[in-house]
């Protein structure tokens, strides 16, 4: 139609419905409906928009969460995504808080510009990572709660329990509570205490399988997705598959290596006054990410000579511990990220292999 208006699109997601506003290219607002987060509620969502005019884009909060799904299919339906941040604190005691209001902005922050990410394709090689990852940092963690659980009853424990558990290293420890017939008296408080202290061992028993089993899926997985990944120094399974995750399946999405350092809050910030000119820590971004880059950087100053001639250097001239961990950070997710643009696999590839 040669008097089609073009229009913008927001979507305030949550659990059960997604609440989607649209305004014209000069940004009055047209109108505001919610949706089911079902494939009826996202078609017809798609086709309210397209009611309006000729949808230029679509800004979508959480496509990491709740607007996954529905980001999946604009795209399918070749709509343009955009990923928006929730607005600031100072912008909603402004303008108030409702999901309208909410999806109005969403619409805004894109045709002004404010919003402009390219949110993560997920649905390649590394969400599958993703969720497998999910249950094995879940396990580690539970076997950690476990065994600092075991370590707090052995400490109250009666003397002739305690005193023959005191001092045991991990392994051996959690071998023998396994393996140990506590009685049948659970009134009596020693007895009490080492039935605990049993199941509690075969439940860290239990976890260490489970993550074994979710080391056994994820290496192949990740040495798929990006094999030079592996191969830098100091980089393992559990870093390369968070700097993945980080990246996306669509790392393209990213246009410089500067711009994933910034997302893995490696990106030096400014902290200059007076005659004092010098950087300092990022305290953003992805703080998983940073974690995994803090990591490689710690093994690299323990194994790898170069890292630590390049320590010892900067030392000698006179810089700080943590501005030598900032340096290197920054250099690894430069190195990083020459292996990540060039990891993704296509899906039809990926399951053409499989």
């Amino acid at each position: 139609m040669a008097d089609q208006i073009v229009v913008v699109g927001g979507v305030d997601t949550h659990t059960d419905f997604h609440q989607a506003a649209v305004i014209d290219s000069i940004g009055r607002h047209l109108a505001t409906k919610p949706f089911p987060t079902t494939p009826d509620g996202y078609r017809r969502l798609w086709e309210w928009l397209g009611s309006h005019g000729d949808v230029l884009a679509v800004g979508v909060e959480g496509t990491g969460a709740y607007g996954s799904e529905l980001a999946r299919f604009l795209r399918a339906n070749e709509v343009t995504v955009v990923d928006v941040d929730r607005p600031d604190r100072k912008a909603r005691r402004a303008s108030g808080k409702s999901d309208p209001v909410d999806a109005y902005a969403a619409a805004t922050a894109v045709l002004s510009g404010r919003a402009n990410g390219r949110p993560k394709t997920r649905d390649g090689i590394v969400e599958a990572i993703r969720s497998l990852r999910v249950v094995r940092r879940s396990a580690i963690k539970a076997r950690t709660q476990t065994i600092n659980q075991i370590r707090t009853l052995i400490v109250s424990a009666p003397a002739e329990v305690r005193e023959r558990l005191r001092g045991l290293p991990t392994y051996q420890l959690i071998s023998q509570l396994a393996r140990s017939r506590p009685g049948t008296e659970l009134a009596d408080p020693s007895c009490a205490v080492r039935t605990a202290l049993r199941r509690l061992a075969r439940r860290h028993q239990n976890l260490t399988e489970e993550i074994a089993e979710a080391d056994a899926e994820l290496e192949p997985l990740v040495a798929r997705a990006a094999p030079g990944l592996l191969e830098l120094i100091g980089v393992g399974t559990e870093t390369a598959a968070q700097l993945l995750i980080t990246a996306g399946d669509n790392s393209d999405r990213l246009e410089s290596e500067a711009s994933f350092a910034h997302l893995c809050g490696a990106a030096p910030i400014s902290a200059s006054s007076g005659r004092t000119n010098r950087h300092r820590l990022n305290r953003g971004g992805d703080r998983q990410a940073n974690h995994a880059l803090h990591t490689i950087a710690l093994v690299r100053m323990r194994y790898d000579p170069r890292t630590r001639h390049y320590v010892a250097r900067r030392t000698a001239e006179g810089l700080s511990k943590k501005d030598i961990f900032r340096c290197l950070k920054r250099f690894i997710a430069r190195e990083v990220y020459k292996h990540l643009t060039s990891a993704n696999i296509p899906q039809a590839q990926l399951l053409q292999a499989t």
